[in-house]
This record gives C-alpha cells, sequence and structure tokens, in this order.
C-alpha cells in the first residue's frame, strides 16, 4: 500500500472526524499524530535504509497541504515536525531516525528564546537580543533558555533546539532535547500562536541536561544548518497553507536590529 493510499486514509477516518473537536477544545490531536506515526506518515522523510519512506519535500508539502485543509493545528504539528526531522536525518543519530521512521517519535522546533531572567549580560528580548546558552562539564550540557512559541510543546518527544555555542565566539549551536528530560518544564496551558489544538507554548531549561553527543552537527555550525536544512523546509510548508509569514520559531529567531547575515540568528 503505498504511502498516499494510507495518509488518504488517515486523512478520512481520524483527522477530518475530530478536526472539529481539537479546534472548539483545544485538545492536541494525539490521535491524528498516532495514525499518521503507524501509517508511515511521521517518517515520510527517513532513509528507507531505517524504514523510513525516504521521501523529500514535495511530498511532505503535499501531506501537509492536505492535512491543513483538514485540520490546521495538526498541519502545524506536522509542519514543525518535518523541518525538525529535515535536521535530525542529517546529523542525529541511527537509533533516533529509526523511531522516527517507525512513527514512535515526534519531533519539534524549538529555535526562538526569550531572555533568561537573572543571567548576567543578557539583554531584554524588548532590546531585540534573545539569548540561549550551553554550558558543557565533563560529557554533560546544561541547556538554558526559554523557548517560546514551540508547537506541540509538553507533546513531542524531542526538540530541535538552539543554543550560542559551547567554545564559538560567533553563531549558534543546535541540540536534540528529549521532552522527557529533567528540569524541562512546559506550562499547562498553551501561551502562544499557532493554531487552536497546535500545543503551541513555552519550553523552559533552568537549566536542562543532556549528553554532549545530542549536538547536532558541529559547535558553532548552527546556523548554517538552519540555513540550509530548516529554513527551505519551514518556508515551503507554510507557503502551501497559504500563511504570510514563516514558522515563528524561526520567524522570531531572526527579530533584532539588523545585523550581519551570518549573525541573524546568532542569538538563539
Amino acid at each position: 500500500m503505498s504511502y498516499r493510499t494510507a495518509f488518504s486514509d488517515v486523512l478520512s477516518h481520524v483527522i477530518a472526524p475530530s478536526a472539529e473537536r481539537t479546534g472548539r477544545e483545544g485538545r492536541f490531536p494525539r490521535c491524528s499524530v498516532t495514525a499518521l506515526g503507524e501509517a508511515g506518515l511521521l517518517g515520510l522523510t527517513v532513509s528507507p535504509e531505517l524504514g523510513g519512506g525516504g521521501l523529500g519535500l514535495p511530498d511532505a508539502a503535499e501531506v501537509v497541504a492536505q492535512v491543513a485543509r483538514a485540520c490546521p493545528a495538526t498541519a502545524a504539528v506536522l509542519q514543525s515536525h518535518y523541518a525538525a526531522v529535515a535536521v535530525v536525518e542529517a546529523y542525529g543519530n541511527r537509533w533516533l531516525r529509526g523511531e522516527i521512521a517507525a512513527g514512535r517519535h515526534l519531533s519539534s522546533l524549538a529555535l526562538a528564546a526569550e531572555a533568561v531572567p537573572g543571567e548576567q549580560g543578557v539583554r531584554t528580548q524588548a532590546a531585540g537580543e534573545p539569548r540561549s546558552t550551553a554550558n558543557r562539564s565533563g560529557g554533560v550540557v546544561a541547556l538554558r533558555a526559554r523557548k517560546r512559541e514551540v508547537v506541540a510543546a509538553g507533546e513531542a518527544d524531542s526538540y530541535v533546539w538552539s543554543s550560542r555555542p559551547l567554545a564559538e565566539q560567533d553563531g549558534l549551536t543546535l541540540w536534540v532535547v528529549p521532552a522527557h528530560a529533567s528540569d524541562l518544564f512546559v506550562p499547562a496551558r498553551p501561551d502562544g500562536g499557532g493554531p487552536c489544538g497546535s500545543a503551541t507554548s513555552t519550553v523552559l531549561a533552568d537549566p536542562v541536561l543532556v549528553p554532549a553527543d545530542a549536538m547536532l552537527g558541529p559547535d558553532g555550525g548552527g546556523l548554517d544548518i538552519v540555513l540550509s536544512a530548516v529554513l527551505p523546509w519551514v518556508l515551503e510548508l507554510e507557503a502551501v497553507v497559504g500563511a504570510a509569514a514563516i514558522h515563528p520559531s524561526v520567524a522570531a529567531a531572526s527579530v533584532g536590529p539588523p545585523r550581519r547575515p551570518a549573525d541573524s540568528l546568532a542569538m538563539s
């Protein structure tokens, strides 16, 4: 059975029937996400070697466009997932990619940061200088930030997270942060942006500890990854649902006074 046949069944029998309730009650569309995973749609863009669909952005865009017409919340979740998976597929470990391919793992972007209260030397968000930090001790890294407008906050299994580099002076570094990590806090109520039911909210790390090998790509190389891997997916997936702006995680991470192009996301 092709993914299109499986997708059509999920769309008509699960996503569409539950869409009204999702929007009315603001309830995360867990049944839709589970069904998409079981039908192979969460792993649509993961390598066939690991059990994924091996397909690319055009196919993902087709799926998101059709879901958006039925359930905006589920479409927003898929948008963030596919953009995050673009990074994980390129830089993540085989186990994580295999879990996504098997439909057991939902990821999301956590790129837009607010200033952390009490952190020395951090300017306020109003000044256009949000910041996340990363500090290493042995094989463990402490990530501290307040990430805003994260889709599927508290519902995803992991977040593609940005921070200041560990050693480099400029740029940013990307990490995969498991949602079950200790000291990762999500407010009980969604507090910003996104369609009703998409669980778009703040994710707070104060700090969250991750292994050093949770880094995605090189230290300080995250900006290049965002521009080359994340942004094309974000722009295309937003375009297919007729959105006027790019994904809030990326858009907000770019807000601020004019900077050199290489610095446009360096404060996230």
